[in-house]
């Protein structure tokens, strides 16, 4: 392993203090938490405060609050994310965990349209493709998306025309799909079983941005003949584990929700 540069680790240490939500640091509290001496805690403040990676606290003298150009580096990091690129990497990862078909989506009016997919190595599997076009009421993508949106625009998408069925268990009564999306609010993911294809079974999770909207989801779908309540259990922990992360890669937090709770709840 190549060698790392102690100064660097340690400057990106007291950077990294502030990940948990606090509004300054000061040089002793440095020397605590970090164990460092305080000579190169005082070195390393005034060369981060040099570079605007810090500033002096305005109001509270010795104090050290973040500086403007870790500001300019996020939104710079920002403006280069690409969804479907990072949404095809966390779907490899996923399909390397379960070896189970993984798909990145977002909502089109009342559809979903796939962005990234990445197949498992089963002879038997989903058959899909980019671009493809689903109902999102059919889907587990459809409902962790349709879930997130506001009320009133859930309502006036669902205003525009009967829900389609693609197999004899589809969800066609609004009253009913808007029952299973409140569920799905509360658990954090969403699932479906044979109603988008009678062969195949699905779980997924949203996926935010740093402003915490909604703005894909991640799935994984499996044939029927490999589902049973074992595995739905093991593949929502992987499929909400994962969404976890492509939201940290696009700069957001998981919403809190009760994912802990009996898979089995959410009824079908």
């Amino acid at each position: 392993m190549a060698r790392r540069t102690p100064a660097v680790q340690r400057s990106l240490d007291i950077l990294e203090l502030f990940l948990d939500g606090r509004d300054s640091v000061s040089a002793p509290e440095i020397v605590e938490e970090l164990e460092l001496p305080r000579t190169t805690v005082h070195e390393l403040l005034n060369t981060l405060a040099g570079r605007e990676y810090l500033h002096r606290h305005p109001d509270v003298p010795g104090r050290y609050q973040l500086g403007i150009q870790l500001f300019r580096l996020g939104s710079r990091y920002s403006e280069g994310l690409d969804v479907p690129k990072l949404g095809q990497r966390v779907a490899q990862e996923v399909v390397q965990a379960c070896n189970e078909t993984a798909h990145v989506a977002v909502l089109d009016g009342l559809h979903i349209v796939y962005i990234a997919k990445v197949d498992s190595s089963h002879a038997v599997r989903m058959v899909s493709s980019l671009g493809r076009r689903l109902p999102a009421h059919c889907t587990a993508l459809g409902k962790a998306l349709l879930a997130s949106l506001p009320e009133a625009e859930l309502e006036r998408r669902l205003e525009t025309g009967p829900l389609e069925a693609l197999s004899e268990r589809s969800i066609t009564d609004p009253t009913r799909l808007r029952a299973e999306l409140d569920q799905v609010r509360r658990e954090g993911w969403a699932m479906e079983e044979c109603e988008a294809n009678p062969d195949v079974c699905c779980v997924a999770a949203p996926v935010r941005d740093r402003s915490g909207q909604v703005v894909s989801a991640l799935s994984i779908s499996v044939p029927a003949h490999r589902w049973s309540p074992a595995r739905r259990d093991e593949l929502r922990g992987v499929v909400t584990e994962a969404a976890d992360r492509f939201t940290a890669l696009l700069g957001g937090a998981p919403a809190p929700a009760a994912r802990s709770g009996p898979a089995g709840q959410l009824s079908r």
